[in-house]
Parts: C-alpha cells; sequence; structure tokens
C-alpha cells in the first residue's frame, strides 16, 4: 500500500509535467488499474503454482485469498496496464488528454519505486532469497525457513534487496533521462531494464519454480517480455514528439 501511494504521488506529479490541466487523472485511474493490478498478480501466480490449489492436498478457494500471498509481477503489471488503458480512454472522451503513451510514462519510474518498496515485504515473510552467500550484506534465514537441502546454511542472497536497488536505479536514470526519449519509450525502457534485471535475479534465487528447458518460468517470462519491449523501444524511435522525464 505505501509503494501503490507513492506511485500515485509521484505519477501524478510526472503526468501534470505534461498535461497541467490533467491533475487527479492518475488517481482516476488507479482506482481501477490497482485492483485489477492485484488480481492480475493473483491471476498469474496461481496459474504458475497450481499445485498448491489444485493438486494434492490443495484448496481452490485458497487461490482467492490473497492476504495470504501470492501475487505475480508479470501478470499485474499486464491486467493493470489494461485496466489504466481503457479507464484513460474512458477520461480521455471527457476532457483532452495526451496520448496513453505520454500517461505511462509518466508513470513507469512511480511504478518502479513502487515496486521497490514492495520488495521488502519479501524481507518481512523472509522468503525469495537466493544461494546461500557469506557476505557482510547476506540475509540471515532462521533453520525452519531455509528450503529442503539447504538447511545446513545460515546466509543467503538477498535477492529481494537486490531486485529493489536494480527498480531504484533505472528509475532515477529514467527520470533523469527520460526528457531526450520519444513517447512511449520511457515505459518500453522500464520494461526492458527491469527484464534484464530479473532474469539475471532469478539465476541465483532456490525456491521452488516451474522449470522449462532448465530455465525457471519467469526467466523465460523476462526474455520474451523484454525482447518484446525492445522492439517497441525501437519502433517508438520513429514517433514525433518528446516526453517531460
Amino acid at each position: 500500500m505505501l509503494g501503490i501511494a507513492l506511485a500515485i504521488w509521484l505519477g501524478d506529479r510526472r503526468f501534470r509535467a505534461v498535461a497541467p490541466h490533467g491533475a487527479l487523472i492518475v488517481s482516476e485511474v488507479a482506482i481501477t488499474a490497482v485492483p485489477c493490478g492485484i488480481v492480475g498478480g493473483r491471476i498469474y501466480h496461481v496459474i504458475t503454482s497450481p499445485d498448491a490449489y489444485f493438486g494434492s492436498g490443495g484448496h481452490p478457494l485458497d487461490a482467492f485469498k490473497i492476504w495470504q500471498g501470492g501475487l505475480g509481477i508479470w501478470g499485474a503489471i499486464a491486467l493493470g496496464t489494461l485496466a489504466a488503458w481503457l479507464r484513460y480512454g474512458t477520461l480521455a472522451r471527457r476532457i483532452e488528454l495526451p496520448s496513453f503513451l505520454y500517461f505511462m510514462d509518466a508513470l513507469a519510474p512511480a511504478v518502479l519505486f513502487a515496486q521497490a518498496v514492495g520488495r521488502f515485504g519479501n524481507w518481512f515473510n523472509v522468503e525469495l532469497f537466493g544461494r546461500p552467500l557469506d557476505a557482510p550484506w547476506a540475509l540471515s534465514v532462521p533453520l525452519i525457513d531455509r528450503p529442503n537441502g539447504y538447511t545446513q546454511f545460515e546466509t543467503f542472497h538477498p535477492t529481494f534487496l537486490y531486485e529493489a536497488l536494480w527498480s531504484i536505479l533505472i528509475a532515477v536514470l529514467l527520470i533523469k533521462f527520460g526528457n531526450k526519449l520519444h513517447a512511449g519509450q520511457i515505459f518500453s525502457l522500464y520494461v526492458v531494464g527491469y527484464c534484464i534485471g530479473r532474469v539475471a535475479i532469478e539465476s541465483i534465487r532456490i525456491d521452488e519454480a516451474h522449470k522449462i528447458f532448465g530455465l525457471r518460468l519467469n526467466v523465460w517470462v523476462g526474455l520474451l517480455v523484454g525482447i518484446g519491449a525492445l522492439v517497441m523501444f525501437m519502433r517508438q524511435s520513429k514517433h514525433q514528439g518528446e516526453v517531460l522525464g
């Protein structure tokens, strides 16, 4: 919730720099996009972890218990973006607003900061850490929370911290240099940058995950989504006009 509030505040400031008459537009869109993003994140989690709900010993109704954890960023961004596009289109028919690409560019760094804040929930839950690590920044994991095969190790890679720091770095770079890009390119670079970091981080995570040809599912998703976003970035370079960073 803190991440969402931060995203709305920063996104509103950035969008009003492009559309001064667009006050409260970000909040209006968020009313629809945020719940849809949560639903999308849950759907992705359930689809990619079906055994926990539909396998032996699973309870299908638990799929609705989002308060017990389990959200996938890919589903959250996908459904949240679709809902934002639909809501923004409705508002644009009532008042004059710039292209939806400008709106997404304004929100991209804000969403990255929200993702960084949200990742610290993994720290509170002692989850989604990486391989054993002996370093000053290593995460100390209680015995009860260590995965099978790793009970003899005490400290691990804090992969959620890596992702939070990576998200902040991308956000800062997009804000600093985004004013040189064409409409839509900030959002495309957000996706490309996040995917690069996520693929690297997934390579050291040890939590249970489905694998395809030896690679974790999220690695494949990150590669495919990242390549798609890179293609969009190159196509958007042909657009006229610039965006305020």
